[in-house]
């Protein structure tokens, strides 16, 4: 049963066959509502294919999952709603030529005019201006963003932050929303130990919060559920395990080849 928040997340032989042939198979996975959810494995193996389909943005060809109460694949509007994504490379990139600033007042109207229901349009402009700083707000301090401490503060461009505080904002803007799922690609790429560890910080304390979080990883942290991709596709996938759809020496080319794939599909979802 989902909690207040966060959606449970379950799946069974789930699977997404591509032009390029398996992204990810037979993956198995149950999480509670408010878990953190790591998606373990090398670049190419279909990390970021498995996360967009769990998060609604692709559409699996094989097996069932269910995100709270909806199915996969076919209830795939419904989980986007519940979903949020932070960053994920070619789909949610930030404008490196806009501020802190800018991306979230821009996040903010967009949830405005079209996430909120038909009462809530009807409310009075100042009402639904003070909600929307109150949800960038909390969705600021959640994600652990000191806006105060940047270069320019709320001036500064998406240029000058480090890789750290773009992923900070980069989940703010997700957070706004309010999702009951959040996916995050690339969590520890490039980070020091330590901003590894603060990254991880970071998640865990919104699972605490109540939203469930799939993230994508080399390295799975202690004490979440753990999906790991890759292996020899010839074997017999393993729960919580898929295989991978290239030779692993070709780990540059097969994470180009999946982004490219991921990319295109989350689009057109």
């Amino acid at each position: 049963m989902d909690g207040p928040h966060g959606a449970a997340v379950s799946a069974a032989d789930f699977g997404l066959k591509g032009p390029r042939g398996w992204a990810f198979r037979g993956v198995g996975i149950k999480a509670e509502p408010g878990a953190l959810i790591a998606v373990e494995g090398p670049s190419g193996s279909g990390r970021t294919c498995l996360l967009l389909a769990l998060t609604g943005r692709m559409r699996a060809t094989e097996g069932t999952a269910s995100v709270g109460r909806f199915r996969l694949p076919k209830q795939l509007a419904a989980v986007r709603r519940i979903s949020a994504l932070g960053p994920v490379p070619g789909v949610t990139d930030l404008d490196p030529a806009l501020t802190v600033a800018e991306h979230l007042r821009e996040r903010a109207l967009l949830e405005r005019r079209f996430e909120g229901s038909l009462r809530a349009l009807l409310r009075p402009r100042s009402e639904r201006s003070t909600e929307s700083r109150l949800r960038v707000d909390t969705a600021v301090r959640a994600a652990g963003l000191d806006i105060e401490a940047l270069p320019k503060g709320s001036r500064t461009s998406v240029r000058d932050l480090d890789r750290l505080e773009v992923l900070r904002l980069s989940v703010a803007l997700a957070l706004i929303g309010r999702p009951r799922l959040l996916g995050v690609d690339d969590t520890d790429l490039k980070l020091s130990d330590a901003e590894r560890d603060e990254a991880w910080a970071l998640l865990r304390s919104i699972t605490e919060r109540g939203t469930t979080v799939v993230a994508v990883c080399s390295e799975a942290p202690e004490g979440a559920v753990v999906v790991r991709t890759g292996g020899n596709e010839a074997a017999a996938p393993e729960e919580g395990e898929v295989a991978p759809t290239d030779d692993e020496t070709e780990d540059d080319e097969d994470d180009d080849k999946e982004t490219a794939d991921a990319v295109a599909e989350a689009r057109r979802a």
